[in-house]
Order: C-alpha cells, then structure tokens, then sequence
C-alpha cells in the first residue's frame, strides 16, 4: 500500500510514492524533527537495514535529509510552515519556556523575538508580576494579554502573516527607543561553529537590533536546531549571556560557551 507526497526538487515537480511505514516516519519526523534509525527498527519491528532503506529513498527524493544516525527535515534556503514548527520537539520547547522563565524575575523588562520558542517563553511569564515586554511577535501579544500586571509593547512593522511577526525599519526604529535587562531571542539554526542562524534577512535585522539594546541576552533554542541549516547569521554564542536548550550540547559548543562565559541551562 502506498500513499503520495508531492515535493520540488531540481526545478521539476515529482510525486514520490510512500509506503505506509515512510509516511509514518515523515509524520515522526514533522513533529519532532528529527528520526533515527534505531528507535525506528523498534517501534516498527523491521531490521535497521530496512529503516536505512526507507531513509535513503526519502532523502534521495527530497523528503528528508541524512543526518548520523538518522534524518531531519530538509532544511537549507527556505524555512519550514510555522505550524509545521510550533509542532517541532513541542514539549522541548515548553520546558525550555519554563526553565527561561524562572531566569527571569519579576519586574524585568526584556524583549521577546519571533519563534515557536520565544512564545513557550511568554506562556511560562503569564504568572510573572510586572514585566515590561517589548516585542515584534504578535502572538507574544496576545499570549501575555491576560496579565494585568505586564505592560506589553508592539514594535510595529510590516506584519508576515505566515507567523505573526512584525519586521522592516518601522520594527528596528521602536526596539532603538529602549534598552532593556534582557533580550530572549529565539533562531531557526544552530552551527557547529557556534553562530545562531536565521532564514529572513529582515527577521535577522531585527534581531541584532534587540541583542544591541539589551543589556544581557539568552538564547532558547532546543536540539533539533543542531541539525537545521539557514543561510543569514544573528549572533554567535560567545556574544550572548546564557542558552537554555533541552539537551547537553556536543563537546565543542560545549567548550565554546565555557570559554566565552557564555551558561548553558538544561530544562528538564
């Protein structure tokens, strides 16, 4: 039995059949971002060599790319849907919402950027008293609303509709007006060098708007950001204060923050 998925590859247009165990493995792999091999043979009770098979026939059409191990979800020039991404390592991401959140005390100001992250980081403040939020990210807004004690400011901008954001000159011009305690800034990539990347230059401008007018910043960035790639860089590490992530980072990151003072917070 096979269902279909239609991906773009090579400027053409293919339909690659799936069987019902590789749409199961692309279903995995959209809502945790990544699959490996071994986890896979178990759960479907199929040797690893046919995981591997059925891997290389993804990868090969597009549909996921080869990691150690395992695979990911393509990534490279284009980001993935924003759904797509609230869905990514879900629960990583509201534990890293809660661990950032007990960082910060009450009566902080800080900025909040666009990301799935970013916004378990707004639920996790709902109980904070007296914050001043400054944000480009509407949902944020709406996410603090309810807090009477939160005054929440909308940077303006042009509004993306894909994910709520508010980004162009009008953005970089009111995160300029402030200089807060602390910048929460979220990315869609993480490289072994250490630099935070991101996929829209206007995005990114905005970004390193918000980490000049802080006065610390931290990252909130869960594991599957090791394995994404994007072309526009934010920041590196050793120029940020803390990175609050899901899992121990690998030895050289790990070396890095240590050389640049730069903490690491594992949410558990």
């Amino acid at each position: 039995m096979f269902a279909f998925i239609r991906y773009i590859g090579k400027n053409e247009s293919h339909r690659m059949p799936l069987t019902h165990r590789q749409a199961d493995i692309l279903t995995r792999a959209r809502a945790e971002g990544r699959v490996m091999v071994e986890s896979l043979a178990d759960e479907f009770a199929v040797t690893v060599q046919t995981i591997r098979r059925d891997l290389t026939e993804m990868c090969e059409a597009g549909v996921l790319d080869r990691i150690h191990g395992g695979a990911v979800l393509p990534s490279g020039v284009t980001n993935i849907g924003y759904e797509d991404r609230r869905r990514l390592n879900a629960e990583a991401k509201e534990a890293i919402g809660q661990a950032a959140a007990a960082l910060i005390p009450n009566g902080a100001s800080l900025f909040l950027n666009i990301g799935t992250t970013t916004e378990a980081v707004a639920r996790a403040l709902r109980d904070h008293a007296n914050l001043m939020i400054v944000t480009n990210n509407m949902n944020v807004a709406q996410i603090l609303a309810p807090n009477p004690t939160a005054e929440v400011i909308l940077t303006g901008g042009t509004l993306r509709r894909s994910d709520g954001g508010l980004v162009g000159d009008l953005a970089v011009q009111t995160i300029r007006q402030f200089k807060v305690d602390l910048a929460v800034i979220g990315g869609s990539a993480l490289d072994a060098s250490g630099d935070l990347l991101d996929f829209d230059l206007s995005e990114v401008r905005v970004a390193r708007a918000i980490l000049d007018q802080a006065r610390r910043a931290m990252l909130v960035a869960d594991h599957g950001k090791l394995a994404r790639k994007a072309p526009v860089r934010i920041a590196s590490l050793t120029e940020l204060d803390h990175w609050v992530t899901d899992t121990p980072p690998p030895a050289a990151l790990t070396r890095l923050c240590h050389d640049a003072e730069t903490e690491i917070t594992l949410a558990t």
